[in-house]
C-alpha cells in the first residue's frame, strides 16, 4: 500500500472509537463477568450494561477514548492492534476505578446521564466496586501473557499511584484560598494526564515499539490529557447538560478549583477578586449567583487561558506523535481522535 492509499484509509474519529468498541466490548464484558457476583452487579451498571435489577439496557457508556488511544498506539508502532486489547481493557478499568471513586468523593448524582452508581447502592458499596475494577486491571494485563508483562504492570501501578496523588491535591484544594497555577496544573497532570500517557505507552509497547517510542507515545498522551482536561473543566462550567451529562454550572456549584476558575482567581483583576468572594462563601451560590460566577471567570481571563492552554498542549502532543515517525493511518487517526476529545473540529 502506498502512502497515499493508506492516508486515504484513513477512518474518522467516530469510526474509530466504533472499530475500538468493537474489539474492546467483547473482552471487557468478559473480565467483568469473572467478578464476584456483588462487583459485577455494580460494575455493570456503571459501565451501562444493565439497570440497577440487572435488566439488560442500552445507556451510554462513554466513548472509551483511552482503550481506543491504545490499540491505535499499537498500530502506530506497527504492531496488530488485536494484541494489545488486554492493555486497552486494563485502561478502561483502571479509569472507571477511577470514576466510581470521583463520584463517591464528589458526591455527585448523575454520571453519563443516569444516576451515579454510589447513589443506588451506597457509597461502600461503590467503593469496593471500584477496588475490584482495579485489582482486575491488573489481573487482565498478568493473564495475558505478553512478554512485556512486568513493565506493563509497573507502568500501570506507577501511573495509578500518580492518578491518587493527582486526586488528594484535588480534593485538598477544595478547603485551600491559596491554590495557585501550578499545583493545579501540577493536580491536572497527575488526575488525567498520567492515565493518558499510561494508555498510550502501554499500547506502544504492547505493539513492540521501542524504548524512545513508548516515552514519545506516553508524553503525547499526558499533553493531550492535559489539554483534554482544560476542556473537560471548560464544560464543567459552561458545558450543554446533555452533552455533559451534569448540571450546568456544576464545578462552581461544587466550588470546584479547576483550572480555568484558579486562571481567574489568580488573575489580580477586579473580577477575579469578586469571584473570590463568592467562591469562598460557606453558603450555596443561588442560580443568579453560578450565572454571574461564570461571568466573572470568562471576564477575568480563565476562560480564554484554557482555551489558549488546550490550542498549546496540542501543539505539544502532536510533535511528541511526530518522533514516534508512526505509521501514517493510525497517525492521521490519533489526531482525529485528539481533535475530538478536546472539540477542536465540533
Amino acid at each position: 500500500m502506498t502512502a497515499t492509499e493508506e492516508k486515504a484509509t484513513a477512518r474518522s474519529a467516530p469510526e474509530v472509537l466504533a472499530w475500538s468498541r468493537g474489539l474492546l466490548d467483547p473482552a471487557l464484558r468478559k473480565a467483568v463477568d469473572g467478578m464476584p457476583g456483588p462487583m459485577r452487579h455494580i460494575g455493570g451498571y456503571h459501565f451501562g450494561w444493565w439497570d440497577e435489577h440487572g435488566n439488560p439496557t442500552e445507556t451510554d457508556g462513554g466513548k472509551a477514548i483511552r482503550p481506543a488511544l491504545t490499540l491505535l498506539a499499537a498500530a502506530a508502532v506497527r504492531g496488530d492492534p488485536t494484541g494489545a486489547v488486554p492493555a486497552a481493557v486494563a485502561v478502561e478499568l483502571v479509569h472507571n476505578f477511577s470514576l466510581l471513586h470521583d463520584d463517591v468523593m464528589d458526591g455527585d448524582l448523575t454520571r453519563r446521564h443516569r444516576r451515579t452508581a454510589w447513589s443506588v447502592f451506597g457509597r461502600r458499596n461503590a467503593i469496593l466496586a471500584g477496588d475490584a475494577l482495579l485489582a482486575l486491571a491488573c489481573d487482565v494485563l498478568a493473564a495475558s501473557g505478553h512478554p512485556t508483562i512486568q513493565t506493563g504492570l509497573r507502568m500501570v501501578s506507577a501511573t495509578v499511584l500518580e492518578l491518587l496523588r493527582g486526586q488528594h491535591a484535588d480534593i485538598a484544594f477544595e478547603g485551600r484560598e491559596d491554590v495557585d497555577l501550578v499545583e493545579c496544573q501540577h493536580m491536572a497532570e497527575g488526575k488525567t494526564g498520567a492515565l493518558m500517557g499510561c494508555a498510550c505507552a502501554l499500547g506502544g509497547l504492547f505493539g513492540g515499539g521501542s524504548a524512545e517510542q513508548v516515552g514519545h507515545l506516553r508524553r503525547f498522551g499526558q499533553r493531550l490529557g492535559l489539554a483534554f482536561q482544560h476542556f473537560d473543566d471548560l464544560l464543567g462550567i459552561w458545558g450543554d447538560p446533555a452533552t455533559t451529562g451534569k448540571p450546568v454550572y456544576s464545578d462552581l456549584d461544587n466550588r470546584k478549583k479547576s483550572l480555568p476558575v484558579v486562571a481567574a482567581l489568580t488573575s489580580g483583576t477586579a473580577a477575579g477578586r469578586e469571584l473570590a468572594g463568592l467562591y469562598h462563601r460557606d453558603e450555596p451560590l443561588s442560580t443568579g449567583e453560578l450565572v454571574h460566577a461564570a461571568d466573572l471567570v470568562d471576564r477575568a481571563g480563565g476562560r480564554a487561558w484554557s482555551q489558549a492552554q488546550t490550542e498549546y498542549l496540542m501543539r505539544l502532543a502532536l510533535e511528541q506523535l511526530r518522533y514516534v515517525e508512526p505509521a501514517e493511518q493510525p497517525q492521521a487517526e490519533l489526531v482525529a481522535l485528539s481533535r475530538l476529545v478536546t472539540n477542536r473540529d465540533h
